[in-house]
C-alpha cells in the first residue's frame, strides 16, 4: 500500500428506497473514495469505479440476471479493465448489508468499508470461488487493508 495513490473517478449512487438516507449517511463519499484508494494495488495508475446502493429487488434482479442466483447477495462487482486503469461497478445491496452489519455485530460503515474492498479486489482479478488458495490469499489481502484503515478483521470469529 506503499507509493503514490491512484487517481480514482468515483461515481456514488443511491437508488431510492426508504431506508437509503440511513445507507447515505454511513456512506460520505470522502470514505467511499478513502476506503476504495487503499484497496488499488500498486500496479493501479488510475480507477473509475461507479458504487451503487440498491435495494433488495434490484438487487436480486442484478444477481439473477448476471450470476444465475435469484436472491439479493451483498455485493457485485461488474469489472471491466484491470491495472493499470481498474474501470467496474459494485453494487451494494442496502438491506443485505443492514442485516450482515446487524448480524456480525458491526456498525454499518464498516461492514461498507469491507464489501467495497472485497468488491474492488475483485474488480482487480482477486478471485475467492476458484480455489481455498485463493480465498486464503483474497481474505489475508482484505484484512491487511483494513487494518490499514483502522478497522477490524472481518473473518475473526470470535
Amino acid at each position: 500500500m506503499a507509493g503514490a495513490m491512484p487517481a480514482l473517478s468515483l461515481s456514488l449512487q443511491f437508488a431510492r428506497f426508504p431506508d437509503a438516507p440511513i445507507h447515505r449517511a454511513a456512506l460520505p463519499r470522502h470514505k467511499v473514495a478513502r476506503w476504495l484508494r487503499a484497496a488499488l494495488g500498486d500496479e493501479v495508475q488510475m480507477a473509475e469505479i461507479a458504487v451503487r446502493i440498491v435495494d433488495a429487488e434490484e438487487g436480486q434482479r442484478l444477481n439473477r440476471e448476471f450470476r444465475q442466483k435469484d436472491y439479493a447477495t451483498n455485493v457485485l462487482t461488474f469489472d471491466y479493465s484491470g491495472a493499470p486503469v481498474v474501470a467496474a461497478d459494485l453494487v451494494l445491496c442496502a438491506p443485505v448489508v443492514a442485516r450482515e452489519a446487524v448480524e456480525l455485530d458491526k456498525p454499518l460503515a464498516e461492514h461498507y468499508a469491507h464489501l467495497l474492498v472485497h468488491g474492488a479486489l475483485h474488480a482487480q482479478g482477486w478471485d475467492h470461488e476458484t480455489s481455498e488458495a485463493d480465498a486464503e490469499a483474497m481474505e489475508a489481502r482484505e484484512t491487511a487493508i483494513l487494518a490499514a484503515l483502522g478497522l477490524a478483521n472481518p473473518y475473526a470469529r470470535g
